[in-house]
């Protein structure tokens, strides 16, 4: 039987702090068919989870119909979770395997010129000057040109350590590798980024 919640001290209460309540609190809800408890877990980390699907996948479409599907798996094996790693590191795992399975056949089956990464849209800095706003501009989409350039398994460890701030104790969890392995990946792929940076920083003071 699904346990009961008392939803003034399990919802309110942790959601009044602005972040999520302990993860026994997290599972009892979800099993308790807890639909205010499902929508903070998709507000708070659906679009990290987005992020890390687009480093399998060929393109925003599919990514966002593998994070669909990753939520259908956690509400379908909510009931199975045994505690063994922190809810966002199991749902993170599901996942990846399942973001892995979806590149795989899109592999098999699109063109190359399907993995080309999507065009960065132009933000307008607040305060800067037009030519600064173009230099922020081009420097973030080199940075996505970047990461869309790194092999699958540097590019996945650079997003969930830089762009969604997890622990190398949660990377290692999450892709089922070890602590000197998650260290050697993003190492690179940091180095790959970095190259790409100041090669353009570079070039800019040159053409000034």
């Amino acid at each position: 039987m699904s346990p009961t919640l008392d939803r003034e001290e399990t919802i309110v209460g942790p959601f009044a702090g602005g972040g999520l309540p302990p993860d026994d609190v997290v599972v009892a809800a979800l099993r308790a068919g807890d639909e205010s408890m499902f929508a903070a877990l998709l507000d708070t980390w659906s679009r990290g989870m987005l992020r890390a699907a687009r480093s399998y996948v060929s393109t925003d479409d599919s990514a966002e119909e593998v994070v669909q599907d990753t939520w259908l798996a956690v509400i379908g094996a909510i009931d199975a979770f045994e505690g063994r790693s922190s809810v966002k590191t199991w749902i993170y795992r599901i996942l990846v395997n399942t973001a892995k399975k979806r590149g795989l056949r899109e592999s098999r089956t699109l063109p190359w010129s399907a993995f080309e990464p999507p065009a960065e849209p132009v933000q307008k800095e607040h305060g800067a000057t037009p030519e600064g706003a173009v230099l922020a501009s081009e420097a973030r989409g080199l940075i996505g040109e970047a990461l869309a350039g790194l092999p699958a398994r540097q590019r996945i460890v650079i997003t969930l350590r830089d762009v969604e701030g997890c622990t190398s104790e949660e990377v290692c969890e999450i892709l089922e590798i070890s602590a000197a392995n998650q260290r050697v990946l993003l190492h690179r792929a940091r180095a790959t980024v970095r190259d790409r940076l100041e090669g353009y920083y570079q070039s800019v003071k040159r053409s000034e």
